[in-house]
């Protein structure tokens, strides 16, 4: 009668008796990777987009088995919820520092990238940003900060050259939210605005909380502009767009990539027809694996793409190539692997230059028809 002893014990013996008879298993190391968004407040419905993204790399990778230097690795995503503030962003990355992760995703905005940047050069970590395009976050002089975005000096001048050169629009009216993204994002659009010669009336500023708008977009009536150009994220700038409506502005809005997703028409209703937006990166119907990613990401998380999340998703595969091109999990190891980065992913090809930004940028801008985002054009800059 053969009677197997192993299946008669609890698990502690078994896996005892196993270490007896030399067939013990390495148990998988545990690599910790952060990744930081905005999950509470009024942009809390990009941040999960983003971490949904990071997550289902996550997830593939290990589902497929990750060996790296001889040793089997488990990855997991250490996800932060910084409500795009910039105090509460440093102190989730110090958080982060302290859980010993090995490279970081994150955070969304540039206005808690940029603060929470400092904190990661300083304990030699890996930032790759899915969405941060203010310039200044990859020009500190930090060796840590990457992003596979395009920035805003590239972003502010397509969406104005757009403006001046296929809309035939002559005058401009700014507003921004006060943001390190919407401002900057506003400043590089005013630069290149008045080099083209349009006429910008004014620039106006108001806060990332603000619901309304019908001050400034009373005064901005009277000077009565061909276009008014908004520096900003979708919680605001949806109600903005559709206050502008109803106040009878005949201006067209012209927004950034944080006012560019799918839930602008739930925000703006029937005004996002007036819209005309950017984004930093390649439109995903654009993407030659973008098809197949959506499929993959809607059977997942029951809900279509915002803006970012393939972003985030090669973010992840990024740091990874890194650990096995260093075949190392030491941050160490994996920062001095990011520079010669050449991934080919969802969202194209990744090479960075010296300071970390994308080598190739490109912008993608759309309209709004019956409240459903449309491709106009893609620009690479």
């Amino acid at each position: 009668m053969n009677i197997n002893i192993q299946k008669l014990l609890p698990i502690s013996a078994a896996a005892i008796l196993s270490g007896m008879l030399g067939t013990t298993a390495v148990a998988d190391e545990v690599v910790k990777i952060g990744h930081v968004a905005p999950l509470t407040g009024g942009i809390a419905h990009l941040g999960k987009d983003n971490e949904n993204g990071a997550r289902l790399a996550v997830e593939e990778i290990n589902a497929k088995g990750l060996t790296i230097g001889g040793q089997k690795i488990t990855l997991e995503l250490d996800a932060q919820d910084d409500a795009a503030d910039p105090r509460t962003a440093t102190q989730v990355a110090q958080r982060l520092v302290d859980d010993n992760i090995v490279a970081v995703v994150g955070h969304l905005t540039s206005g808690t990238s940029i603060p929470a940047s400092k904190i990661y050069s300083d304990a030699g970590i890996v930032q790759i940003s899915p969405s941060s395009t203010n310039p200044g976050y990859t020009q500190q002089g930090f060796k840590t900060t990457y992003r596979v975005v395009a920035t805003d000096a590239q972003q502010g001048p397509a969406l104005a050259k757009y403006a001046s050169g296929d809309l035939k629009l002559k005058s401009v009216a700014i507003v921004d939210d006060s943001t390190a993204y919407g401002q900057g994002l506003a400043n590089e659009f005013e630069k290149t605005a008045k080099s083209l010669g349009m006429n910008v009336m004014s620039h106006d500023a108001t806060n990332d909380r603000a619901v309304d708008f019908r001050a400034i977009l009373t005064k901005i009536k009277g000077e009565n502009p061909d276009a008014i150009m908004y520096g900003g994220s979708d919680a605001t700038g949806g109600p903005f767009a559709k206050q502008a409506k109803q106040l009878g502005l005949r201006a067209k809005v012209l927004a950034g990539d944080g006012l560019c997703t799918d839930k602008l028409s739930d925000l703006a209703g029937d005004a996002t027809d007036n819209v005309v937006c950017s984004e930093a990166g390649l439109a995903l119907e654009k993407m030659v694996d973008g098809k197949a990613f959506e499929a993959k990401y809607e059977k997942r998380f029951g809900q279509p793409i915002q803006i970012d999340a393939p972003f985030a998703y090669d973010a992840v595969y990024i740091i990874v190539d890194a650990m096995k091109r260093a075949q190392s999990v030491n941050p160490a190891k994996i920062l001095a692997a990011m520079p010669s980065t050449d991934y080919k992913g969802v969202i194209g090809e990744t090479t960075f230059d010296s300071k970390g930004d994308l080598r190739h940028g490109v912008i993608s801008l759309y309209g709004f028809k019956a409240g459903k985002k449309t491709l106009l054009d893609v620009v690479k800059m």
